[in-house]
């Protein structure tokens, strides 16, 4: 039970975290937000934000497994990375290339669908949809 909430606290903090840096990074086109996503992300799983989003799809996908709460937060993470990856190119950003390549390992190891948007982002994407940016 003490596990079951704290996993749903960290997805609260989570979602509300991801939700104003991800608005920021659309609609303002703001670099440092998207690093503040990747921070997010990075905490969420319990690894330096840098050495998570540098590692390859297969190895962020093991690091996951590894964190103890993979399986909870995996939809989480899979649906933010490609979120980050459709910011980073309006950006012009290089990165978006690997983030969805990680999106999509995510999503595809642990059985998540990447158009499903979780509950913690439906206002951020309606937000983004009525502005036409996704």
């Amino acid at each position: 039970m003490l596990q079951h909430d704290y996993i749903l606290g960290l997805i609260q903090e989570f979602g509300v975290a991801v939700s104003a840096a991800l608005r920021r990074a659309f609609l303002e086109r703001d670099r440092q937000a998207s690093e503040e996503v990747e921070a997010s992300i990075g905490e969420l799983i319990d690894l330096d934000a840098q050495t998570a989003m540098a590692l390859s799809p297969a190895s962020l996908v093991t690091m996951i497994q590894l964190s103890g709460v993979g399986e909870s937060v995996a939809g989480y993470v899979a649906w933010t990375l490609g979120r980050l990856a459709d910011a980073y190119d309006l950006q012009h950003d290089s990165r978006a290339s690997i983030r969805r390549s990680q999106a999509e390992a995510v999503a595809q190891a642990f059985g998540c669908d990447l158009a499903v948007c979780p509950e913690e982002f439906e206002g951020l994407e309606r937000d983004l949809e009525a502005k036409g940016v996704v």
